[in-house]
């Protein structure tokens, strides 16, 4: 089974940190707490922990994942951010929404989309923040959830039951209510609501 870390949700321990970007480093795959849900991830500037991912996910290397960074000049270093869009990300980040911006050069590869886009967030996490702020690097971010699975996943012990196995750490930050970040569209200056879920998009279209 995983190792199990158990981090305070409001103030994380920097030690306890240090030693989830250790894992990190040296290409591990964590499960983590969001803002919006229990994670699964690994550093995105290493291919192979990226490509475990794919495959414990069973999702095709053709459908890249989001990811998150610790701010909005962390942002800037992977998306093409507009005048438009750094305005709406200073009011509304960190919070729920995941971006979609044109990638950067900086984007590995096995993370841009066709259409060269990438999925951006900047989690209201304080865990999440300090594992990206130590990284030094974005997270990969895709939801702990199983298909097979019926019941939601809120805590650390349902995380561990469906990827104990296939990780190498399990963050556990408490109990999170899966609900799924919004994803929006900035590709140009008209912001796109491509999925509605947690968080209030009147700021996007007004």
């Amino acid at each position: 089974m995983a190792k199990r870390v158990e981090i305070n949700p409001y103030n994380p321990q920097p030690r306890l940190i240090r030693q989830v970007v250790d894992i990190l480093r040296r290409g591990g795959v964590i499960c983590y707490p969001t803002d919006t849900m229990y994670g699964v991830g690994c550093d995105i500037l290493n291919q192979k922990a990226v490509k475990r991912v794919h495959q414990l996910k069973k999702r095709p290397k053709h459908k890249p994942f989001s990811f998150m960074c610790s701010s909005l000049k962390n942002i800037s270093e992977y998306g093409h951010v507009s005048n438009t869009a750094y305005r709406l990300m200073r009011k509304n980040l960190p919070g729920p929404y995941t971006l979609v911006l044109p990638g950067t050069k900086m984007v590995p590869k096995i993370m841009l989309t066709k259409q060269k886009t990438v999925g951006i967030r900047v989690p209201d996490n304080p865990i999440c923040l300090a594992i990206i702020e130590e990284l030094g690097n974005p997270l990969l971010n895709t939801s702990a959830m199983s298909e097979d699975r019926v019941e939601p996943v809120i805590d650390s012990y349902d995380v561990d039951a469906l990827f104990g196995k296939q990780v190498d750490l399990i963050v556990d930050g408490g109990e999170v209510f899966p609900d799924p970040s919004t994803v929006i569209s900035l590709v140009t200056d008209q912001p796109e609501i491509l999925r509605v879920g947690k968080g209030d998009i009147t700021a996007f279209v007004e």
